[in-house]
This record gives C-alpha cells, sequence and structure tokens, in this order.
C-alpha cells in the first residue's frame, strides 16, 4: 500500500526530475498531511531543488516522530537527507530511531556503523562495533572493532585513552590469532598495524617470523616480505635482513627488495674487509643479472650498490660506480626508460665526488665515455626504434653532464640543434611516428629554453627572450602536428604560452589533454588563475567551476569507498583512504581553487549595487586561516611531471622553475585572498574595527612576501589596502562632521528655547 502511494514520487527522482518529484510529494500530501515517509522524501526532494533550510526544518520534525522511523521508506528518505545536508550525527539517529522498532536488525547496525565510518566518527563507529559483536556471531565484526579502535587511537594520538583503545585491540587480535579466527593478509595487516602504532617492533617481528603461525600468509604476498625486511632493519639484525632480502630476491624480482638487501649490507659492512663484507651480495646481483627476466633490475641494483659504498667512504669495494654506470647505459640505451634509471645515481655519484675534490674529474670521465659513443649512436639512430631510443638516451646525458658541470654558455647548449630538429621532425622515423623522435623534438626545445634564459634572462632582454621561446614553441607546435598524444610536448606548449601571455591557444592545448579526476588536484595549477591574470575571466571561471565540481565529487563519493572496504574487508586501504580524503580537503590546489573561484565572483563584471549585494551576502567565516590551518595544508601539486633532465638544486637549469609565468600560489596567495573577501564584505557592512584589522594583515603579507605573489595580484591588493585607508579615512571625517553638527544643533536649541521651553520639552525636541 505504501509503496504504490510513493511509487510516482520515486518515478520522478529515477528520472531525474525533483521539481516533479516534488508535485507528487505535496499531493500525497495533501490528501495524508502526517504521511511520514512522503514528508521524509519530501525533505531529501528539497535538497535537491536547493532548499535546505526547508529540507532542514522537515528533516527534523519527522526525526522528532516517534512512529515515523518503523517506515523503511521514511529512513531511507531522511538518511538521503541528512546525507545531502551533511548532518552525519542525525543521520545515526534515523538509525537508532529505527533500532527502537527492530532492536535485533543486523542491517540497521550494520548501517549505523558504515554511517560512523563514512563520516570519520570513530567514537561513533567503536561503539556500533561494540553493539555489532555483542548482538551478532560473526567474526568478521571483530576486525570492524580492532579497526575502529586502531582509528580512533591514530586520530588523537596524544589522549591518554590512545593507548587503552591500542591494548585492546591488540588483545582482541590475540585472541583472533588463538581462536583461528585471522585467516586474510588484510586482518593480518591490520594486526601489524596495532603493533606498529605502538612502536612494538620486536613485537611485529614475532609475529612475521618465517617459521610461524602466520608465515604462509606473508609468503604468498610480496608486500609483507617486503616489511618483513624492513622491519629487520629497523630492529638492527642486519644478517637476518639480508638473509630475508636474498629469499625473497630468489623468488621474485622486486627492486625494493633490491634497496632492501643494498642497505642491510651496508649497515653491516666491517670497514676493516670492505671487499668481504659485499662479496656475496656483488655476487648474487652478477647471477641474478645473467637472467635476462630480471637483467635491468640487477645490474641498476650493481650501480646502486657501487654509489652507496662510494657514498659511505668504502670506495670501490663493490666496483667503480663510473664503470658500472656506462655498463648499465651500454646494455639499456635501447629502453626509454634507461635514463630515467641511471640518472639519480650519475647525480648522486658526482655529489659523492664532492667529498674527495673529484667532481670534475667524474665529469671529465663521463664526457669521454659520451664522446666516445655518440657519433655511433646518431649514425645507427634510423636503423630501428631501439637505436633512435639509444641516441635520445645518450643525448639526455649530455644535458645532464652540461648542467652538472653549470655550462652557462648559450652557444653549447644549441650546438648541433639543427641536428636534433631534422631527426625529430623531418627525418625518415618522425615521419613513422616513432617515439624517440618526439622525445628528440621535446629535448632540442628544453635546449632552446635553456639557451634562450642563459642568454636573454635579464629584465632588460625581455623582448629577445619572448622571441627566443617563439621559437621554442614553434618547434613544439611542430612536434604535437606530428604525435598529438604526446602528452610532454603539450605540457611544455601549454607553460611558454602562458609565459608569452597567450591563453587562448595555452586553454585549448589543455582541454585537449582531457584532465579528470584526481589530474586536476595535481596537474591543474598548470593553468588555473592565469585566465584572471590575462583578462580571461570566464574561461578561467569554467575551469574553477570545474575543479569545484570535482572535489564536490570526490567529497561525496570516497565515503562510499570507506564503506565498501569494511563489505570487501580491505581493511589495508581504510587509513589510504582516510588519509588521501584528508589530503584533497586540506590541499594547496584546493584552496586555490576555492580562491580562485570566489574572486571570480566577487569582482565579476556587473553594477556596483549587485557587486556589493554580494560582497554583503558572502559568508566569509569559512575561509579564515590560521597559521596553522596554512601548515596542515598538503601540496600534492606535481612539479616533476614535465621532465626535467636536471636535479632540482641546479635552480639556474631547472626549467620548470625558470618557465613559471608567475610564482606558483603558497601560503601567502592563499592568506591574501581569504582576506580580501572579508575585507570586502567588513567594508560594504561598514564594520570599521574588523577591516581595520584584515587591512593590516593584508598589507603586512604584501610587505613581507610581495616576491611570492603574481604582479596583477599585487596591483589588486594593493588598490584594496588604498581603497580601505580611504574608506577609513572618509569615515572618520564624515564621524567628526557628524560630532560638530550634533554639537552645532545641540548649541543652537540650548540658546534659543532656553526661556521658552521646559527642560523636558527641550530634551524631546533635541532628540
Amino acid at each position: 500500500m505504501e509503496y504504490r502511494q510513493l511509487r510516482p514520487i520515486y518515478d520522478a527522482l529515477e528520472g531525474s526530475d525533483p521539481q516533479r518529484a516534488l508535485k507528487e510529494c505535496d499531493k500525497l500530501l495533501r490528501k495524508h498531511p502526517n504521511h511520514p515517509s512522503a514528508r521524509a522524501i519530501k525533505a531529501y526532494v528539497l535538497t535537491q531543488t536547493g532548499r535546505t533550510e526547508e529540507a532542514l526544518a522537515l528533516s527534523l520534525s519527522v526525526l522528532e516522530t516517534p512512529t515515523a522511523m518503523a517506515s523503511a521508506h521514511a529512513q531511507q528518505g531522511l538518511t538521503l537527507a541528512f546525507r545531502a545536508l551533511g548532518r552525519p550525527h542525525e543521520e545515526i539517529m534515523v538509525y537508532t530511531a529505527a533500532l527502537a522498532h527492530t532492536p535485533n536488525d543486523e542491517t540497521l547496525h550494520c548501517k549505523v556503523f558504515k554511517a560512523a565510518a563514512r563520516n570519520r566518527m570513530f567514537k561513533e563507529q567503536h561503539q556500533a562495533a561494540v553493539q555489532l559483536n555483542k548482538l551478532f556471531d560473526n567474526p568478521k565484526y571483530i576486525w570492524w572493532l580492532v579497526v575502529s579502535l586502531l582509528l580512533q587511537a591514530r586520530d588523537s594520538p596524544k589522549n591518554a585513552a590512545a593507548q587503552v583503545q591500542l591494548k585492546l585491540a591488540e588483545r582482541l587480535v590475540e585472541k583472533a590469532v588463538a581462536d583461528g579466527n585471522l585467516k586474510s593478509v588484510e586482518e593480518l595487516r591490520v594486526y601489524l598495524d596495532v603493533l606498529d602504532v605502538q612502536d612494538k617492533r620486536e613485537q611485529m617481528v614475532e609475529v612475521m617470523d618465517v617459521n610461524g603461525q602466520l608465515a604462509a600468509l606473508i609468503a604468498n604476498d610480496p608486500d609483507l616480505v617486503t616489511q618483513r625486511i624492513e622491519l629487520l632493519i629497523k630492529t638492527q639484525a642486519y644478517g637476518k635482513a639480508v638473509e630475508a632480502a636474498i629469499a625473497a630476491l630468489k623468488a621474485r624480482d622486486n627492486w625494493a627488495d633490491y634497496k632492501l638487501y643494498i642497505e642491510a649490507v651496508i649497515a653491516s659492512v666491517d670497514p676493516a674487509a670492505a671487499g668481504a663484507s659485499v662479496s656475496t651480495i656483488c655476487a648474487h646481483l652478477e647471477a641474478w643479472a645473467a637472467d635476462r627476466d630480471r637483467a635491468r633490475s640487477a645490474k641498476l641494483a650493481q650501480v646502486a650498490l657501487a654509489t652507496r659504498m662510494f657514498e659511505s667512504g668504502f670506495g670501490d669495494a663493490a666496483g667503480l660506480p663510473e664503470l658500472l654506470i656506462w655498463g648499465f647505459i651500454d646494455q639499456f640505451q635501447e629502453k626509454a626508460i634507461c635514463y630515467t634509471d641511471i640518472m639519480q645515481f650519475i647525480i648522486a655519484h658526482h655529489k659523492a665526488a664532492g667529498k674527495y675534490d673529484a667532481q670534475a674529474a667524474v665529469i671529465d670521465y663521463h664526457w669521454a665515455q659520451l664522446e666516445k659513443r655518440m657519433p655511433a649512436a646518431r649514425e645507427s639512430a634510423g636503423q630501428s626504434d631501439g637505436e633512435a631510443q639509444a641516441w635520445v638516451n645518450l643525448e639526455k646525458v649530455r644535458y645532464l653532464m652540461q648542467a652538472l658541470r653549470g655550462e652557462t654558455d648559450p652557444s653549447v647548449w644549441l650546438a648541433d640543434i639543427e641536428v636534433l630538429l631534422n631527426f625529430g621532425l623531418t627525418s625518415k622515423p618522425a615521419r613513422k611516428k616513432q617515439p624517440a623522435c618526439s622525445d628528440m623534438t621535446l629535448l632540442a626545445c628544453q635546449r632552446i629554453i635553456q639557451a634562450a634564459f642563459l642568454a636573454h634572462g635579464a629584465t632588460s632582454a625581455r623582448a629577445q627572450l619572448h622571441s627566443a621561446l617563439f621559437k621554442a614553441l614553434c618547434v613544439l607546435e611542430s612536434g604535437i602536428r606530428l604525435n598529438e598524444g604526446n602528452f610532454m610536448l603539450k605540457l611544455y606548449a601549454i607553460r611558454l604560452y602562458l609565459y608569452l601571455s597567450c591563453y587562448e591557444r595555452a586553454r585549448a592545448i589543455y582541454d585537449s589533454l582531457s584532465i579528470k579526476h584526481v589530474q586536476q588536484e595535481t596537474l591543474g595549477h598548470m593553468i588555473l588563475g592565469h585566465g584572471m591574470m590575462l583578462g580571461c575571466f570566464a574561461a578561467d571561471m569554467e575551469l574553477c567551476y570545474d575543479g569545484v565540481a570535482f572535489y564536490d565529487r570526490f567529497r561525496s563519493k570516497m565515503p562510499r569507498d570507506i564503506e565498501s572496504v569494511y563489505d570487501q574487508e580491505t581493511y589495508s586501504n581504510i587509513q589510504d583512504f582516510i588519509e588521501f580524503q584528508r589530503n584533497l580537503d586540506c590541499s594547496v590546489q584546493h584552496e586555490c581553487t576555492h580562491r580562485y573561484a570566489l574572486r571570480g565572483e566577487g569582482f565579476e563584471y556587473g553594477s556596483a549595487k549587485e557587486m556589493v549585494a554580494r560582497w554583503e551576502e558572502a559568508d566569509t567565516r569559512s575561509i579564515e586561516h590560521t597559521e596553522e590551518s596554512l601548515g596542515a595544508l598538503h601540496d600534492n601539486r606535481d612539479i616533476s611531471v614535465m621532465g626535467l633532465l636536471t636535479p632540482k638544486e641546479l635552480a639556474q637549469w631547472d626549467l620548470e622553475l625558470l618557465t613559471r609565468p608567475v610564482p606558483m600560489p603558497g601560503h601567502e596567495w592563499i592568506q591574501a585572498f581569504s582576506l580580501v573577501p572579508q575585507i570586502m564584505h567588513h567594508m560594504v557592512c561598514a564594520e570599521i574595527e574588523l577591516l581595520q584589522i584584515k587591512s593590516s594583515e593584508l598589507a603586512a603579507i604584501v610587505d613581507k612576501h610581495d616576491n611570492a605573489l603574481p604582479r596583477s595580484d599585487l596591483i589588486l591588493i594593493r588598490g584594496i589596502i588604498d581603497m580601505v585607508a580611504l574608506y577609513i579615512q572618509a569615515t572618520d571625517q564624515q564621524h567628526a562632521v557628524d560630532v560638530q553638527l550634533d554639537k552645532l544643533v545641540e548649541d543652537v536649541f540650548e540658546d534659543y528655547f532656553e526661556d521658552t521651553w521646559s527642560d523636558l520639552n527641550k530634551k524631546d525636541l533635541l532628540k
């Protein structure tokens, strides 16, 4: 009967027509004014039409009706309403009220637990888990309780109750092990997390013993095998760590295990017999390198070992790093990943050589090896994809060598540039769209950019710099025409177009990248906000709204992911999901996106009356920041995505830094554009005292951090500061005039009516 009554409403909702659903609700409520399910569903429908205040009032009214929650339809409608309104406590109250009618309903108890879990209400989650364990005999609920205790302790580590919660969680797990209820890798990870939070590493080692009760679970999971090696190193059981690493590497090729093997060996090296100490690992690596399927990892591990030994002062006990570096390049130079693999060790070797005043000698050696190989590589580049990639990798090494030796002559950076461009753009391999040709085109472009900044980096030479960067853009556009799917060419083109104030083409290329989902968080900084600086407000506001929509979608999706973790019993994902959610909720890019949108809306074109009305209605309390809240922001923006060929510490050769059109927005920018809306609101509301405080804070940021703010933003901020000063001055003058007028009027009345009116009448008249 009830479902038939509600069917028209459900049909409208399924058809994504909230207005029709609202009409159907009202139609039913005219016949049955106190219909609890219709009222509950109407509350939800009101949230979908933007009438949130009405929705909240109606939702609370239904919740206060004792018998309403006996209906499953009312429960569903009301929980959806409170969820849409962001009221998790009231959502849980709905389930609690429903349990008063069916106290042993397992599904309802699970809903209470999941509602608390979705909203990171760890105390309520713990209480719900306790109830589930009391009422229902299901081993899964033991782990829900353990996880709840763990999350609660992690959320408030300084709370005295945290240690009690962890102890209880540990005892519950120990009982589960004794009862045979620890059966999965996910449950074992929870056990290890409980011990890890308490810093019980020795006990963790015991749990992960290869001969222990849980050994089979560990052996079949590579991550747990790696974690065990890490633990052995942390507990300084280096001998056992070496044994565990050897056993792991015999079973599978895992780069993380190679690194731990090297770390354990170096930690246990006998300085008096360094060569003998590493003889076993050298023999193992040599044997594994002979296996074609694992040769790359093993050879790279040989390079890593030799470099670490050299850094640690053991010389060439594990071989000469430079010989092993070039041995690796010779063997794997036809792979695109070769340079990425070896770059870190070339840099580390060069840096370590500084301890012995041997950096110049290291550069000379690498340069000699490079010159010996380069002619043959160029000659054979057209023969196959592999040969072409080999030349590209050598050219990348040449680029790195020039940066490491501090080359500042632009002509050296442009040497052989025509050869690189011809191969990248006009050669036969280029016409076949070989990936190596796009890499070479990008490399040529990077050289042009580097030479341009070295030759014309001074402010007085801006015209020449822009001309040179325009040439680089021509190269990039040619490369993009040959390979429209090349991500790196497009990123560099976006950066240079923005540097040259060409927003429309930069935006068109950015749109072609199809940036989606979390990439808006990591890559959105490449273009967001630049349109406003160049006068393209509407286009930039579109990006702002896309970004805001992404964060809203994520905020609604992540709680569902957290809920699914408990259904699927993949407990190891919970902390990652929670941390990821926190990182996005409190990220630098999230704050920047919001501030750009707020700035665009606040200063968009319109009448002065409309603008004043917008600032008067603005809720600025939610955007206030303190030093503590700014310090808690996470910076997830990816600046390494530009595929740099040099280490970050070489700022003069850091193309990502050199080609930034404006300083990247940071804490100072966020604080400044959190204050601007507050100042505008206080000004239109005539809140003088608050206006003076906020204006002084903004002025202090500008005085102290003007280099951290884009020039166009500085102009806007300084204009607002000047406007505030003028407004306060005018207000003070007006107040002084008002005081004088009041005094004059009072004197006139005093003199004029002194003999005519009584004191009482005089006071009334003055009023």
